[in-house]
């Protein structure tokens, strides 16, 4: 059986972590922060696990591999 392919969007949004959780990027941070309250953009900084209901759907669907 070939290799399954890894959605090439998600291997750029998304890291496994070696316990199995999902790092990722905030979002809503591209533009129009100057509307944005300073608290949001303050917490949205660096990097967030996902959910564990998302993590798993990003596991199955788009990191094949990253189990």
């Amino acid at each position: 059986m070939p290799k399954m392919k890894t959605k090439s969007g998600a291997k750029k949004r998304f890291k496994v972590t070696a316990g199995g959780k999902v790092k990722c990027q905030a979002s809503r941070k591209r533009h129009g922060m100057i509307q944005r309250p300073t608290k949001f953009i303050r917490n949205a900084r660096g990097t967030m696990v996902l959910s564990d209901e998302d993590a798993k759907i990003v596991k199955t669907y788009f990191l094949p591999y990253g189990r």
